[in-house]
């Protein structure tokens, strides 16, 4: 087998179609499990979490076969939030940390992403190891030094406390009325719970999973849910989670819904204004608004661009010593807190900033004026390469004439669905669109 496994996010696909299968599962922990033992130490550890999928049992057994047959011991914390096993890993330490999730994707998708032991996502590079050894084949432990595995029942309530912990000491959220839309995920139980502990009305949403309504019709991709029952309940605030609960979006108590960029400038206004942002950078991907841009340099902060990728985005700040990035999706990482996006946790940091200025969330959550984006997402085959034709190439830099000295475009293949995505932003709508559409109908020409 030689196609790449690992994507921008882990390895992910479709459940029980290649390479999500619990056979490719097993050989991927068996791969960890042989890497992971390289120190030659005596006792290793893997933490493996899961949301709340169908396949999720599966490939659960399947990572858990595979670790211990390199002798791993495993730790199962059941249904947690993905950056409750990043904060884990390292508490309990481990020497690898397993998310089993596909995220913000619907129930037939799966995916298996890794930690270090310092509880970030893996390089690069060890991915590469990783995948090396999943070819190739690893040798088994011998039979006295297999592994064991053991359910951790308390994993969910450690993360609990850390998460509260982030919350500003002596504040309380008494008084507020918030719509938690968990998303029938990870988060189901420990959202509300948080929220309530907190001193909140919780009027919880999308936390009756069955392992098939994930993401469906709720959650951070799908925010009408949420929207009408702020308005339904007279909500002051919904807090919209996706699948993993590692994304985030805000809903004023008028239904209407403030994506990361709205977000970060808040608390990157917030965090300036006390000191708290290191060098005086926000680290977001290209795909975040130029409003964002504009709104951090009239303050004399900059925005530091990367790649799409939580992951990128974390590596960056790390390299430059920042303390806050994200996404426009959603993903949110505050390095003071955590070492992975954190919906919950940035959720927290909105409602303290409702709390501390006494303002509703609509005037918190429209911090500058958009620059009008426009994205269009087309679905291609395996095998497709529509980045490659002619016509595509042709669009696309007629496409990038047209928008000199006016706005930007952004043309990319999706780390984590087939997908060709066609962003571009621009102040002249009719144009906007017209360069969008363009490109957008040679691609489905190509495919």
């Amino acid at each position: 087998m030689t196609d790449k496994l690992f994507g921008t996010d882990g390895v992910r696909g479709r459940a029980n179609t290649a390479p999500m299968t619990a056979d490719m599962a097993l050989r991927i922990g068996a791969a960890a499990g042989r890497y992971f033992r390289r120190d030659g130490s005596t006792v290793h550890r893997v933490v493996i979490g899961k949301d709340t999928r169908l396949s999720g049992y599966m490939f659960e057994n399947a990572l858990t076969a595979g670790f211990t047959s390199t002798g791993m011991n495993v730790l199962l914390l059941g249904p947690v939030p993905t950056p409750a096993v990043g904060l884990l890993t390292p508490s309990m330490r481990a020497d690898v940390g397993v998310m089993i999730s596909a995220s913000h994707n619907p129930h037939h998708d799966n995916g298996i992403k890794f930690f270090g032991p310092d509880g970030y996502k893996l390089s690069d590079e060890d991915e590469a190891a990783i995948e090396a050894l999943v070819h190739a084949g690893v040798e088994p432990a011998q039979a006295d030094n297999i592994g064991r595995a053991k359910h951790v029942y308390d994993g969910r309530f450690r993360y609990n406390e850390r998460v509260k912990a982030t919350f500003p000491q002596g504040r309380r959220l008494d008084g507020l009325k918030v719509v938690i839309d968990c998303a029938n995920g990870a988060a189901y139980r420990t959202a509300p719970e948080v929220l309530w502990e907190l001193g909140a009305e919780v009027i919880p949403v999308g936390t009756a999973p069955n392992g098939l309504n994930i993401n469906d019709k709720c959650g951070s991709t799908y925010t009408d849910t949420a929207a009408a029952a702020v308005v339904a309940h007279g909500a002051d605030v919904g807090i919209c989670l996706d699948g993993d609960a590692d994304r985030v979006m805000i809903i004023d108590e008028e239904g209407h819904v403030a994506d990361g960029d709205q977000f970060m400038a808040l608390i990157a206004s917030r965090w300036a204004g006390e000191g708290r942002l290191n060098h005086g950078t926000l680290v977001a991907t290209v795909m975040s608004n130029l409003g964002l841009e504009r709104f951090l340099t009239d303050r004399g902060l900059r925005l530091e661009r990367t790649p799409v990728g939580d992951r990128h985005v974390v590596e960056a700040m790390r390299r430059g010593g920042w303390n806050l990035g994200g996404e426009q999706s959603g993903h949110v990482v505050m390095t003071d807190y955590g070492t992975t996006g954190d919906g919950l946790s940035a959720g927290l940091q909105f409602l303290a900033a409702m709390v501390e200025t006494g303002q509703p969330a609509s005037a918190l959550t429209r911090s500058f004026e958009r620059v009008p984006q426009l994205l269009k997402n087309v679905r291609f085959q395996a095998g497709q390469t529509p980045l490659d034709s002619a016509g595509v190439k042709s669009a696309i830099a007629d496409a990038e004439q047209k928008l000199t000295g006016k706005g930007r475009l952004l043309i990319r293949k999706s780390g984590t669905e087939p997908l060709i995505r066609v962003m571009a932003e621009c102040e002249d709508d009719v144009l906007l669109g017209a360069v969008v559409n363009a490109i957008v109908a040679e691609v489905e020409s190509a495919v």
